[in-house]
């Protein structure tokens, strides 16, 4: 006498059933992944913050109206701990300086997505050091022991090049070789810190000092560049990796439209911008071959 062999596995209409509710799940994934709630963009401060996020919030608007989804902003306190605030703030992206850029590409993959060419038609930045005219600082021989006004440690212009700068002429401990120094925590605040004389030496942005001379064309008269860096990548979109490339590609098109429109053009005035266009990654190996010149572990500033 045969015995048949027990049916084991799933049914035709199981098997069916169930493959239809993967499908829903992926559908449901991707969906997500392709169109969330809202987009969270931050912002590092470079000036006054008010003004600074007044006029970045026109960009979010537009950006809002020609994506679909709202965008929102948020000031990212400090320039360091980049990777942290990443994550604690659950960012889609941010708009960088060229300093805490590299972090985010190096240790998170992130891609750069548009730079901005501003109002003087330079797609670029640039830093600088200056001093008062009445310093009688000329050069690196007459810094020694002059107190100096820095911006952050992660920023480029306003640290990473003074440090590369006075290496590059001999001084292996610059911080030794200065009198007191100080983080002033914005580009502005060091011109400021010069102008009032709690510095005698000072670094920043080159757009920030234009700044703030076309603000009060008496500074022209008080301060003095004494060197300027090579030309590093501006203030930078980055976003997240695992935005949907469709998503993606929607935010770069609409900003790159942006000086088709009158509208587009307007909002591009207010960030002191022309237009955007495309960047890309290997824009910040200056960076990465300046911060080996000054000698700073970009990991330990990353997490101060």
């Amino acid at each position: 006498m045969t015995s048949s062999a027990p049916q084991s596995g799933m049914s035709a209409t199981g098997k069916l059933i169930l493959t239809g509710l993967f499908m829903l799940l992926l559908t449901f994934s991707s969906e997500a992944l392709a169109k969330p709630s809202e987009l969270l963009l931050g912002i590092e401060p470079e000036h006054n913050i008010f003004t600074q996020m007044e006029n970045y919030r026109k960009l979010a608007g537009y950006l809002t109206s020609k994506v679909g989804i709202p965008v929102r902003l948020t000031v990212m306190s400090r320039y360091g701990q980049v990777l942290q605030r990443f994550k604690s703030l659950h960012l889609d992206g941010a708009l960088l300086n060229s300093y805490t850029a590299t972090l985010a590409i190096d240790a998170m993959g992130m891609e750069p997505v548009v730079r901005p060419v501003n109002l003087a038609g330079e797609a670029q930045s640039q830093g600088v050091i200056f001093t008062r005219h009445d310093s009688g600082i000329k050069q690196v021989s007459d810094m020694r022991g002059k107190s100096f006004a820095f911006v952050d440690p992660a920023t480029t212009e306003g640290y990473l090049f003074p440090m590369a700068y006075l290496r590059r002429n001999g001084i292996t401990s610059p911080r030794s070789y200065l009198g007191q120094t100080f983080f002033t925590g914005s580009h502005a605040s060091a011109i400021s810190a010069v102008l009032d004389g709690r510095a005698d030496l000072g670094a920043a942005k080159n757009e920030a000092f234009s700044r703030q001379i076309a603000k009060d064309p008496y500074i022209a008269k008080d301060l003095v560049i004494i060197t300027r860096s090579e030309p590093l990548p501006p203030t930078t979109l980055f976003l997240k990796n695992d935005l949907a490339p469709e998503l993606k590609q929607k935010i770069t098109n609409a900003l790159l439209a942006m000086v088709e429109s009158g509208e587009g053009r307007e909002i591009l005035r207010s960030i002191q911008a022309q237009r955007f266009i495309r960047t890309g990654r290997s824009e910040y190996d200056i960076v990465r071959k300046m911060a080996t010149e000054a000698g700073l572990n970009r990991e330990r500033i990353a997490t101060q």
